[in-house]
């Protein structure tokens, strides 16, 4: 079974930190790009960083030097590490596998909520 199982989502403070897990099924996640996108209310997808195979990232300009996509392909684990949260960056967040560079592929998690907010 194909599965992508995202956690670690809540309620934090702007300026707080908050970090994302994805388990993969092996079978899309290893040699396969993964990323994670967002979408707030009202708000298309958009996204927010990708990662390639060997480890090679991409970050949209709006999460640049606060947040980091990491892979561990020995335990088929997607991770995103969120610092320095901005009210903005409220949004349910979600896993995806198979894409490319900037654009999303096939399989999504479902999701998991990210509130910033005093």
């Amino acid at each position: 079974q194909v599965q992508l199982v995202e956690s670690g989502g809540g309620l934090v403070q702007p300026g707080g930190s908050l970090r994302l897990s994805c388990a993969a099924s092996r079978s899309i996640f290893s040699g396969t790009a993964m990323g994670w996108y967002r979408q707030a209310p009202g708000k298309q997808r958009e996204m927010v960083a990708t990662i390639l195979s060997g480890g090679l990232a991409n970050y949209a300009d709006f999460v640049k030097g606060r947040f980091t996509i990491s892979r561990d392909n020995a335990k088929s684990t997607l991770y995103l590490q969120m610092n320095s949260l901005k009210p903005e960056d409220t949004a349910v967040y979600y896993c995806n596998s198979g894409g490319t560079w900037n654009f999303p592929g096939a399989y999504w998690g479902q999701g998991t909520q990210v509130t910033v907010s005093s």
